[in-house]
């Protein structure tokens, strides 16, 4: 019988322990892409690669076969249609393997061809983005990023949350650093933005998370995911000035319920990736971090602790004069923690996922809930070990006086935010939320330490090719 299936399915198949009857399933067909082809002059053995699944499919072929000839010609990157008989294999690398009977040539790849059966930097790789997905660690990172942003969808959807689609273009500026892109039609700005399409001086959005307050106000429970976008110029492995975010909003909710939430999510997406994307998670655990498999884990069983920014602040001051080598030793209160504070509290303090809460209102946004102190916020960060802070949330201010007093504190212009100021005057309850940098979660989950190699086509400082 003959049939046309995919690496994915034959995987899956004998993953399964279904041993394939040869009335079931003995001729089989394949397209895909020579990844390698080595011949011994009597045998020879292709690596093909169709897309669907991280490991290849072995094809086998003999000098006794008609396409002979046009097998020992394939190079790495032809694109070929193979049929062939299925061969559960023991004993062997490939659990299984498909036996020539036909190939055809289907395109052939240019002999200039960049990606050679060696190592390549990524940096290299990176001037290369339209070719990287066939590179493996590229085809495991961007499989994974797949699944990780179907968890994301699939674990909010199943409690009942609403998908909100922010607006990429916006007169606000959510975190009121200033550092955006502005969006014009104009040439001459001689006379401001009045004659601009729209009137006035509008961006491209760096956060939805404003937008999916007011939504709140209505589903209860609500995520935005989507792109955002930063003119910060740092050329660092975590800035991109294009990302994703995700970023949900919970009414009639505080603090403990937005960590509540974060935890949750987070063990979600871990144990989905875990199980649905297997052999990228074992290539990950090989090649890039030989810990990430076991600290995914250990994250996974834990129970997410938490701390206030005030302790986390006297235990790095304790830290400091026992002789921690912080590159950073002045450790004050007000400050903001920098990376290698916060992974020393959740490596060596806690060894486990930490919250940090109760935050100085000073190095926090306006829109934060103020305390009982008037001096810190209901914010948290989520630390997890290797990388430091995750996931950053709060409880939202839902007086409108106190926050009209907040954002006059910090010379904003309120009149530009009425319409979020009218939240709290019509009905408005309190709220929660959290942003997730979603390429942040990526890199978490492979181990890959730069974000522009977890992003397709990256866009960071001085850098916008393809």
């Amino acid at each position: 019988m003959f049939e046309f299936v995919t690496a994915r399915e034959l995987y899956e198949l004998v993953h399964q322990g279904s041993l394939i009857e040869k009335d079931q399933l003995e001729y089989v067909e394949l397209d895909g892409w020579v990844r390698t082809n080595r011949n011994n002059g009597s045998v020879g053995f292709i690596e093909l690669n169709d897309g669907t699944y991280f490991k290849n499919v072995q094809l086998v072929y003999s000098k006794e076969d008609d396409d002979y000839t046009l097998c020992t010609s394939l190079n790495t990157g032809d694109a070929i249609s193979a049929y062939g008989v299925f061969k559960i294999t023991e004993n062997g690398k490939q659990p299984f393997e498909i036996v020539l009977k036909k190939l055809t040539l289907l395109a052939k790849c240019d002999p200039s061809y960049p990606l050679q059966k060696k190592r390549h930097s990524f940096e290299f790789l990176r001037e290369i983005a339209h070719l990287r997905p066939k590179a493996n660690t590229f085809l495991a990172v961007f499989r994974v990023r797949s699944v990780l942003a179907m968890a994301i969808h699939e674990f909010f959807q199943s409690q009942g949350f609403v998908y909100v689609n922010g607006p990429i273009i916006t007169g606000n500026d959510c975190e009121g650093a200033g550092e955006t892109f502005s969006v014009t039609t104009l040439n001459d700005f001689s006379k401001g933005y009045k004659d601009d399409f729209f009137g006035k001086h509008t961006n491209l959005t760096v956060s939805a998370q404003l937008h999916a307050e007011a939504f709140a106000q209505c589903f209860r429970d609500v995520y935005t995911f989507g792109p955002t976008f930063r003119a910060e110029k740092s050329n660092t492995t975590r800035h991109a000035a294009e990302f994703w975010m995700v970023e949900p909003e919970i009414a009639f909710a505080d603090l403990e319920d937005d960590m509540a939430l974060i935890e949750d999510m987070v063990k979600y997406c871990i144990q989905t990736v875990l199980q649905e994307c297997p052999a990228e998670m074992e290539f990950f655990n090989k090649m890039i971090d030989t810990s990430l498999i076991d600290r995914l884990t250990h994250v996974l069983n834990s129970k997410f602790e938490v701390m206030t920014y005030t302790d986390a602040i006297e235990r790095l001051k304790k830290a400091v004069e026992n002789g921690e080598a912080f590159e950073n030793k002045n450790i004050t209160w007000g400050m903001d923690l920098n990376s290698e504070h916060e992974k020393y509290l959740c490596e060596k303090v806690i060894n486990g996922p930490l919250f940090l809460i109760n935050y100085p209102k000073e190095i926090k946004s306006f829109y934060m809930k103020l305390n009982d102190d008037n001096k810190t916020v209901a914010a948290c960060d989520l630390l997890v070990p290797h990388i430091g802070e995750l996931v950053g949330g709060s409880q939202r201010e839902e007086n409108y006086e106190k926050l009209v007093a907040r954002m006059n504190e910090l010379h904003m212009n309120t009149s530009s935010l009425q319409w979020y100021l009218d939240l709290r005057r019509f009905g408005g309850v309190s709220s929660a939320g959290f942003g997730l940098g979603f390429e942040r979660m990526v890199m978490y989950v492979t181990g890959v330490s730069n974000i522009r190699d977890v992003i397709p086509f990256p866009r960071t400082v001085n850098n916008c090719e393809f």
